[in-house]
């Protein structure tokens, strides 16, 4: 048993709002599954869930984000300095705002969507060549190594280096973004904004994988979420993240 990650949850005041900021900043295009939820995913047939692209999914909280960085947030592919220069005028341009996160002098541009939500576009880098619009999601944590021991078996992606400063991941199938867990001084201080969704193959047990979850570390959370039909998990460093019903 194994479960995929296959869309990456916002939090927002504004769902549709911040769910038209992603589809522009991405190229994709947006639909949604009923109020308060806004669905992002790539254009031209694609079929959710495949590897290829962790879709976003932006859903209505009452809370706005507060002053504190958030713990996950995306990188964006770029194939040229040209093209770096042109997708954050065109960001600019679709509402992002210049954000601070310590990051000093950087060969890459940290912005925040209109909520507040950090994100980097990152210069030219070679291994995102092939990852589409997201070339990662970027996970703060105090020990890679932990999270490559808990997420290595909790997904079926395949780790691309463990060191003490970072644990990568990506899909078996070489296809799509990277998961990057990067050490970060100090834990987790705020609810999570942004947190991935995991999903069963089809034919396994939400209620087993959920089990299976907790042997390897993972707790329950209670996120107001109510009776719905996913579970809401934290990781053994705090990342809150939900397992999917099987579709």
């Amino acid at each position: 048993m194994a479960l995929r990650p296959v869309q990456v949850n916002i939090k927002a005041l504004d769902d549709a709002a911040v769910g038209r900021f992603w589809a522009e900043a991405l190229g994709w295009g947006v639909s949604s599954e009923g109020p308060g939820v806004t669905n992002v995913e790539p254009l031209g047939g694609f079929v959710w869930p495949d590897p290829v692209a962790l879709c976003v999914d932006v859903v209505t909280v009452p809370e706005p984000k507060t002053s504190t960085k958030n713990r996950v947030h995306l990188d964006l592919a770029t194939s040229s300095a040209a093209h770096h220069a042109e997708l954050v005028a065109r960001l600019r341009d679709l509402g992002a705002t210049p954000a601070q996160v310590g990051q000093g002098v950087v060969p890459w541009t940290v912005l925040a969507d209109p909520e507040g939500n950090e994100f980097c576009v990152l210069e030219p880098r070679d291994v995102y060549r092939d990852t589409g619009p997201i070339a990662a999601v970027v996970v703060d944590c105090v020990d890679p190594r932990a999270m490559a021991r808990f997420w290595g078996q909790a997904t079926d992606w395949t780790p691309h280096g463990v060191t003490d400063d970072e644990a990568v991941f990506r899909c078996a199938k070489g296809v799509g973004p990277y998961l990057e867990f990067l050490r970060v001084p100090g834990g987790k201080a705020v609810p999570d904004r942004v947190h991935l969704d995991l999903l069963p193959y089809p034919g396994d047990d939400q209620e087993a994988e959920v089990a299976r979850l907790r042997a390897l570390g993972a707790v329950d959370i209670d996120l107001g979420q109510g009776d719905v039909r996913w579970k809401c998990l934290a990781d053994p460093d705090g990342h809150e993240f939900c397992v999917l019903a099987p579709s």
